[in-house]
Parts: structure tokens; sequence; C-alpha cells
């Protein structure tokens, strides 16, 4: 087994073939014998190191949006913080060139993990407290404020009418 056997490369401790990650600090493990364990690669293999492997499943969900790349990229940054990838795509309607920042873009995630971004991005004040239902309620006012300015001008039309006679 101590050939086989899996280290922790931020505690150090041993883990049996079966595990995945560190019960202790929920790091990645590594082969034992492996002796650069240290520095990853590359920030490509940095970043995949972070990825939960539970949030990779499935087709990709719109989670978030943002005003630009900049936003965008932000919003992606404080995801994989949090171990879920994530994949950005320029929001639909806009004519923005491609080779531009500007422009709104959707934050994407696999749909496994469509659950653990909302927590995350409440706590960092991206998205509001808002529910898709409370979303439903906004016709309902728009046609309140609506007919109150109607009323307000058929008054208006109505004194003015007889203020004439």
């Amino acid at each position: 087994m101590a050939g086989d056997a899996l280290r922790c490369p931020s505690c150090g401790s041993l883990h049996s073939p079966a595990e995945r990650f560190c019960a202790r600090c929920g790091m990645p493990l590594v082969h034992a014998s492996r002796g650069d364990v240290d520095e990853p690669v590359t920030a490509a293999h940095e970043r995949a190191r972070k990825i939960k492997p539970q949030f990779t499943e499935g087709q990709l969900v719109r989670v978030a949006g943002a005003r630009h790349q900049a936003e965008a990229e932000f919003v992606q940054g404080i995801l994989l913080e949090e171990g879920i990838p994530s994949m950005l795509r320029r929001s639909r309607g806009f004519d923005v060139p491609d080779m531009l920042a500007a422009g709104p873009r959707d934050v994407m995630v696999p749909a496994s993990g469509a659950g653990a971004p909302r927590p995350v991005l409440l706590a960092a004040e991206i998205v509001g407290e808002q529910t898709p239902s409370s979303a439903v309620e906004r016709p309902g006012r728009l046609l309140a404020g609506l007919l109150a300015a109607v009323a307000v001008v058929a008054i208006i039309a109505w004194v003015a009418t007889e203020s004439l006679t």
C-alpha cells in the first residue's frame, strides 16, 4: 500500500487509494511517491485543482449575469475559489463586437453545480435576495402604475373640461 498511498499536499497526511480529497483540509490528494507537490505545473493546473468534481456534470446553466467582461471574470473567480467551475458566454441581443470586453455576459455552470453558486454570490452581494417568484410580481406593479397614471390624466382632463363650461 505504500506505493499506492495518497498524500495530502497541504497537511501531509496519508490516505487510502480510494479517497480523492483530504478529510482534514479538503485538498485533492496526490501520490505519496511524487516529490514535486509543492507547486502546480501551470496556472491552468492550479485552477483545475480547485474544482470540486461533484460540480462538473451536466449541461451548462446560467446562474448570474455581468455588465461586462471584467465583472464576469470577477464572478468567475469567486466561484472558482469555492470549487465551482464556470464559463462565460456573451449575452444574446447585444451587437458589441466579440473582440471588445464591453457588453453583458452570462456566467454559466454545469447543472450539477447549479445550486451551489447562489449562496456564494449572495454572500459576495453579487445577486440580490430576490427569488424568481418575485419577478412575477413586477407586471402587477407595472399595471397598477399605469392605471394610476391613467386615472390622474382622466381627472386632469375632467377638471379642464369643467372649467371651460
